[in-house]
Order: structure tokens, then C-alpha cells, then sequence
């Protein structure tokens, strides 16, 4: 498989870059994170009404661009080498995979249509909370109504990236009596919405709760025996989106620290030519180029299924191999970053604790690397059973 990228995946990463270095520089991101609304509306509206980085890679059928996977996490490595706050993530990465891969309904036409043409911000809400992954996070309940058609749904879900500025839901639930997954599309008036404060203040998290509300049948995406797997291959995505996110931070820890130890004096020399240095950038080095190679192998994975090839568990499987290797290598530079700035690495004015902070947090986020090589495990267990 070649990874080279071809002239447009080059213009779109060089374009990317360009625009991010002037539009989310450092102040910039200081700025965006000391607000509760944790972005700045003006360049939402450039990303998607200017740049419309949303229609990457819907297909030209639904009003996108018809582009790939691999173009897509182009830009998700960027905007983790910028720290870019914004709801992209929770609204391309989450929801819109979401409903790109349910069944073409005029509920998930017309919230694609949304997001496309609009840029209206979508949240994906499913953890209850504590310790758990994946499905097994889903705590929330629905069942049938008995007043109309549709359902009716109660739960807390927990770490709903960006669910505070959102317009739109959706939600995971459980069948009250079978415990069958649906997913439905909520607005934000029949929800309770709490920010909430954490470590990456890049990225921000709420709390949402639901309390017996009512969805009408027109707004259910999904609700049979292919629900499981549907939602299991969004979470896929995601993780390979924020995989690369991690790579755009390991990149930029390496990047910025060769810089400052090369201009840093120590006993009339830089300490980038001190032998120590130079092995651990090169470590630091050997971890991003690793992750590079992790992360759009995983990418051409995704084309192929998003291009409707059957490929069993090897989505999981690449998706896993990505976001168990990101997680060590963005944790590991932005780690190595923090000791080899010294004493000023822990302080305010110096931006290493941002992507320190934005690595842990994204270590944590859909299973850390422990949690994803047992993953790899199981699928490989039963693929030889």
C-alpha cells in the first residue's frame, strides 16, 4: 500500500496549514479555551462556509466533495498540530460518520443536508459514564410510547464532546425490554445540557441528561438488528480521526521542541547538540513517523469500507492499531516535550502543557491504548476461532 500522498492530498495539507497557523495560533487558541463556548464562532464559519472542510468526504450524491477518508484526516492531523478548537470533531468525526452510515432515511438526509449546507453543529451523545467503552458505556434507555408513534427516552450520558454549543443530538439507547440499540436524533430543546470543566481545556465536554422525551418515528436513524455494528463502525472512525488528531500533536511536540533546543545555551552551546537531546528527539521522532504509518494505513482502511467493501473486522482492527499506537506516541512526545523545555515546560506562557494536557485527554478518550490491544487481541482470537 503506498502512502505517499498525491498532488491534491498535498495542496489540501499545505492549504490546511496555512490557514490554521494565522487563524489558530497560540493566542488564538488561548483565547477560544478561556470561554465556555471553547471556539470562536468566526472560524466555524470559515471552516465550514469558506473552506466547507465539513463536505470532505460525504459523497457528491448528498452535496459533498466526494473525497476520502484519507483527505479527511489530513485535516484532523492539523488541527491537532494547531490545538484547533472547534466543534469539527464532535460534528464530522462523530455525528456525521453517524449518519452516513445508517440507513439513507429523509431523517439522516435532511441532518446531512443540515450539517453540509448550514454548518449546524451536531453533538453524538452514548457513555453513561465510569469505566466502560464502547457499547458497553450505553446506559440509556428507550421504549415504545404509548401516545404516538415513536419512542420515548430516559438517560445521563457523559462526555459529550462540545454537547453545550450543539443544536442538534444524537443519541445511543438501549431497548428497555431486549436491549437493542437505537439511534436517534434529538433536538436540544428536549434535553438538559451542563458544561463541564476539565484538564484539555481545548476541547470541551458536557453533560447532557434526557427525562421521558418523546422522539417521533421521523426522527429515529436506526433501531434494528444492524444498529450494534452500525454504531460500533462510528466509533471506528472516530477513533481513527482522533488518531490522527494524536499524530498532528506528536508532530508538532517534536517540531517545537527541536526548535527551543536548538536555541536554548547551555555552557556556551545548544543543548540540541548534546548527545541526550539528540536521543530523545530522535526517539520522539521514531514514535511520529511510526504514528504517520498507524494512522492512514487505518485511513485507507476506512475508504475501502466507506466505498462499500466488505472487510469483516478489519476496520476494528486498523482503527484499534491507530488509536493504541497515537495514544503512547502523542502521550510519549508531549511527555518528552515537557523535559526537554526543563523548568520553563511546566509554566503558562510556553504551550508544551496544552498539548500535554490534549494528549491525556485524547489517551482516554474511546479506550486508551490497554484497551485497544486487548481489542486487537479478541479480534484476533476470533479470527483464528
Amino acid at each position: 500500500m503506498d502512502f505517499s500522498f498525491n498532488e491534491d492530498q498535498l495542496l489540501i495539507a499545505d492549504t490546511a496549514d496555512a490557514f490554521l497557523t494565522s487563524a489558530s495560533n497560540s493566542a488564538q487558541v488561548r483565547a477560544a479555551m478561556s470561554t465556555e463556548l471553547g471556539y470562536e464562532p468566526a472560524l466555524w464559519q470559515q471552516t465550514t462556509q469558506e473552506l466547507a472542510w465539513q463536505l470532505t468526504h460525504i459523497p457528491e450524491s448528498e452535496g459533498g466533495l466526494g473525497l476520502g477518508y484519507v483527505e479527511l484526516c489530513i485535516l484532523f492531523e492539523k488541527m491537532g498540530k494547531h490545538l484547533c478548537c472547534s466543534p469539527f470533531f464532535s460534528t464530522v468525526a462523530l455525528s456525521l460518520n453517524s449518519l452516513l452510515l445508517v440507513a439513507a432515511n429523509d431523517c439522516a438526509k435532511s441532518a446531512i443536508a443540515a450539517i453540509a449546507e448550514q454548518g449546524e453543529r451536531f453533538a453524538l451523545a452514548y457513555s453513561g459514564g465510569g469505566r466502560l467503552v464502547g457499547l458497553d458505556s450505553i446506559t440509556a434507555l428507550y421504549h415504545d410510547s404509548d401516545s404516538y408513534n415513536g419512542v420515548c427516552l430516559t438517560g445521563d450520558y457523559h462526555y459529550v464532546i462540545d454537547g453545550h454549543t450543539a443544536s442538534s443530538f444524537i443519541v445511543a439507547a438501549k431497548n428497555a425490554s431486549n436491549g437493542q440499540l437505537g439511534l436517534f436524533l434529538v433536538p436540544k430543546e428536549k434535553v438538559d445540557v451542563a458544561w463541564t470543566a476539565t484538564m484539555d481545556q481545548t476541547r470541551k465536554l458536557a453533560r447532557v441528561s434526557i427525562r421521558e422525551a418523546e422522539v417521533p418515528a421521523s426522527n429515529i436513524l436506526s433501531c434494528d438488528s444492524t444498529t450494534k455494528g452500525t454504531f460500533e463502525n462510528v466509533l471506528n472512525l472516530a477513533c481513527i480521526a482522533l488518531a490522527a488528531e494524536q499524530l498532528g500533536v506528536a508532530e508538532q511536540c517534536l517540531s517545537q521542541t527541536v526548535d527551543y533546543i536548538s536555541e536554548r545555551k547551555q555552557f556556551g552551546r545548544a543543548v540540541g547538540s548534546f548527545q541526550a537531546m539528540k536521543h530523545k528527539a530522535a526517539d520522539m521522532m521514531n514514535r511520529a513517523e511510526a504514528a504517520r504509518s498507524a494512522v492512514y494505513y487505518a485511513a485507507c482502511i476506512a475508504d475501502e469500507f466507506l466505498g462499500g467493501q466488505p472487510l469483516g473486522a478489519e476496520l476494528s482492527e486498523a482503527a484499534s492499531i491507530a488509536k493504541a499506537y497515537c495514544c503512547d506516541a502523542a502521550f510519549f512526545n508531549a511527555g518528552m516535550a515537557l523535559q526537554m523545555y526543563g523548568g520553563v515546560g511546566f509554566t503558562w506562557e510556553y504551550d508544551v502543557h496544552l498539548y500535554f494536557k490534549r494528549a491525556k485527554a485524547a489517551q482516554l478518550t474511546f479506550g486508551d491504548s490497554a484497551y485497544h490491544r486487548e481489542r486487537i487481541a479478541q479480534l484476533v482470537l476470533e479470527q483464528i476461532a
